[in-house]
């Protein structure tokens, strides 16, 4: 056997005192990951550094593992940490090494996904803007402008890592890394440059010599020794397996729930669901399963793709703000000390599979030594089912996996719940309900006269804006040669948002939505005889995050008219324009306390229902730990800022088909809070009221049960 199929190159670690330690050495055989010599049935979880805090990271940490976790698997953030070529920023919620040093401070092993294309409901897919402006790019492609820069930050990664001891063959934490993300998905789209591409990059990934295995989710053809994985909810049922004997069965995204978009609704994975697909998974010989997300946490700022909510994988075991969901977290804790409990012989055993009739079976693992472990199934989505195994009755759940640690007694059924549920609480701390504590300014809404930048056609929203802002005014002007009975504006684009001014008359919005490419809007407008202007905004919610040719993606307005009743339509597509991108507020920084004197606020009688206003108060830190979050029902769509930092994009006037708003709640880390005179800061785009938004706090009833399994950690 070649030396990579099964094992990766052991280094030795020289200790301060002369002493000599040799570090884990990971490899990995068909049957699971070696670390240290061990066979290891690992579960992970998936907890995203930049989407909390650094003072939320060793709570969620100690919580994952008491929660019966192994591995904390996170993506790495290429826009964050490279926003401009060669210019790094490592700091703050930025700080990847502190983030796996918490990590290995609490004995967990840690999954390095470095991509550096991750999606994850991330905006551009994680690739930084200015990538776009590479002449001749293609990204994720047999395109050497692409494979330059990606190979730079890959290295750049690995050697910041290897810099700090951190793979597990320097004695760190790290004992998987990932090149690429699902990119058998987007494969085809590039013809022969794909699987050449995917040769290169596991060539170049292997070549950087980290000591651990490399991986490639969602990629049957991952060339050896990269070792292909699986996304999904049922990869138990779905996983054709791996794509060499030689190389073990492996989940890195077990979904446990889905993500959310602005105008959506919640999707709900029970804990059942989650138990049933994990057992099946490990019943079929498979070895790492990694919870995609274990805690989601917040998209701050303007960091969500295309549509998708601030809150991220909120259903998740722990919730957007680090606090148990019950009975997720329990169940799927209880299912990993059974299953620990059974894994000497899981992985010593021989596996024998046989049908018990039409929908139940059972997985059976066999020792010489005479230690057994069975997995009865019942496919029954309705019905109980009584099966006789070994001379010994089962009566079996619906849908349901029994473990029997002796292959006679059952020590988890994925089906049977034994920890008690929780709910979760906001409670007003504070309202902002009085006027006086407010001031607004309106923001400049621009002319044609007042932009800079010309073009005689409608420019692109991405390539103009740079990902600098969501918004981008295009404006014109002209003088009507002759009259229009009735007019109607009539705009198309490929944007998200676009909202309408006519001389200096706000008419109105619209908006598409997550499932739809575009949107249309109409509206009846009032023209004069003299010179008209036109004000439109274009807004983006995100960047797209996934898909082939991300670098050729359209977005903004495509078509601008005018139709009359009677003397048909004036199309304005190709006409001049004039450009400015973002708002005056935004530019100015106005959301930063140093910034404030850059306008002149109001403070005479609050305006509500008002689009393109800035608010501004000041509110003192709630007592007590529990975590905080804003109500803004009141609002309509904007983004909000809490003493200089962006705790991200709101929208709660798209609401879903059930008329509800998809978000209310946003999340306000403690430690951005001082004890008092806190600046709070939002921008309102379509009118909200924010008299009525109240800073709440965030409990939870949670009853902690202990059970018969509770020894098995121990």
């Amino acid at each position: 056997m070649v030396w990579w199929l099964s094992w990766v190159v052991v280094v030795v670690t020289i200790i301060g005192d002369g002493g000599v330690s040799r570090a884990d050495v990971v490899g990995y055989d068909g049957r699971s990951l070696i670390i240290g010599g061990q066979r290891k049935i690992l579960f992970s979880g998936s907890i995203h550094y930049p989407r909390s805090t650094p003072e939320m990271w060793p709570s969620l940490i100690a919580k994952a593992k008491e929660g019966g976790l192994h591995v904390i698997q996170t993506y790495v953030f290429w826009n964050l940490h490279e926003p401009r070529p060669n210019q790094y920023n490592f700091i703050g919620r930025y700080d990847l090494v502190r983030f796996i040093k918490e990590i290995h401070a609490q004995g967990l092993y840690a999954c390095l996904r470095i991509g550096p294309f991750i999606e994850s409901e991330w905006t551009y897919g994680g690739f930084p803007f200015w990538l776009h402006d590479v002449p001749g790019i293609i990204y994720r492609s047999d395109n050497e402008p692409f494979k330059f820069y990606m190979q730079n930050f890959t290295t750049k990664i690995v050697n910041l890592m290897k810099s700090e001891g951190l793979y597990a063959s320097q004695g760190g934490p790290i004992i998987l890394s990932q090149i690429e993300n699902e990119y058998q998905n987007v494969e085809a789209a590039f013809k022969e440059k794909g699987p050449s591409y995917v040769r290169w990059a596991a060539e170049m990934a292997v070549g950087l010599q980290t000591g651990v295995p490399w991986v490639m989710c969602k990629q049957s053809d991952a060339p050896d020794p990269v070792i292909n994985t699986c996304n999904g909810m049922k990869c138990g049922e779905t996983f054709q397996g791996p794509n060499s004997p030689n190389k073990p069965s492996m989940w890195t995204e077990n979904w446990t729930s889905f993500y959310e978009v602005f105008g959506g609704e919640p999707y709900l994975r029970s804990a059942e669901d989650i138990a049933f697909h994990t057992t099946l998974f490990i019943a079929k010989k498979g070895c790492y399963v990694n919870y995609y997300m274990y805690h989601g946490g917040t998209n701050f700022g303007r960091t969500g793709a295309s549509y998708f909510k601030t809150s991220y994988y909120d259903q998740a075991p722990l919730d957007e703000y680090g606090l148990i969901r019950q009975p997720k977290w329990g169940h799927l804790r209880q299912m990993h000390a059974a299953i620990k409990f059974c894994s000497a012989t899981l992985l010593q055993g021989v596996q024998t599979n046989f049908s018990f009739g039409q929908l139940q079976e059972a997985y059976v693992f066999q020792e010489e030594s005479g230690g057994c472990v069975a997995f009865l199934l019942n496919n029954d989505q309705k019905n109980n089912a009584t099966v006789q195994f070994r001379n010994i009755s089962f009566e079996l759940l619906p849908k349901s996996i029994s473990i029997l640690s002796d292959c006679e007694h059952v020590i988890f059924s994925t089906a049977t719940v034994k920890t008690e549920y929780n709910e979760r609480t906001a409670t007003s701390n504070q309202k902002f309900d009085s006027e006086d504590g407010w001031e607004e300014f309106k923001d400049v809404i621009p002319n044609f006269s007042d932009t800079s930048l010309k073009s005689n056609s409608l420019l692109e929203h991405m390539n103009t804006t740079k990902d600098e802002s969501d918004y981008l005014w295009y404006t014109s002007s002209f003088q009507q040669n002759s009259s229009c009975s009735e007019p109607v504006l009539h705009i198309e684009s490929l944007g998200h948002v676009a909202h309408a001014i006519v001389n200096n008359i706000y008419f109105g919005t619209a908006h598409g939505s997550h499932d739809a490419k575009g949107f249309t809007f109409e509206m009846p407008i009032l023209l004069n005889n003299e010179m008209n202007n036109i004000s439109i905004l274009s807004v983006m919610v995100g960047l797209p995050d996934s898909g082939p040719f991300l670098e050729s993606r359209f977005a903004g307005l495509t078509k601008v008219e005018i139709q009359c009743s009677k003397e048909g339509t004036f199309n304005f597509t190709n006409q001049e324009w004039g450009y400015q991108v973002g708002m005056l507020g935004e530019k100015l920084q106005i959301y930063n306390d140093q910034n404030l004197s850059n306008v002149a606020w109001s403070k005479t009688k609050i305006s509500t229902n008002q689009p393109f206003t800035w608010y501004k108060t000041v509110f003192d830190r709630p007592k007590g730990n529990d975590p905080v979050a804003l109500d803004l029902s009141t609002m309509g769509k904007g983004e909000v800022w809490i003493n200089g930092q962006s705790i991200g994009r709101y929208w709660v006037s798209f609401q879903n088909s059930k008329g509800t708003s998809s978000q209310t709640l946003y999340h306000v880390p403690r430690s951005l809070l001082k004890s008092s005179e806190n600046l709070l800061v939002l921008l309102e785009e379509v009118g909200g009221n924010p008299l009525r938004i109240s800073l709440d706090t965030i409990s939870i009833n949670y009853i902690h049960e202990h059970s018969h399994y509770d020894h098995l950690y121990q």
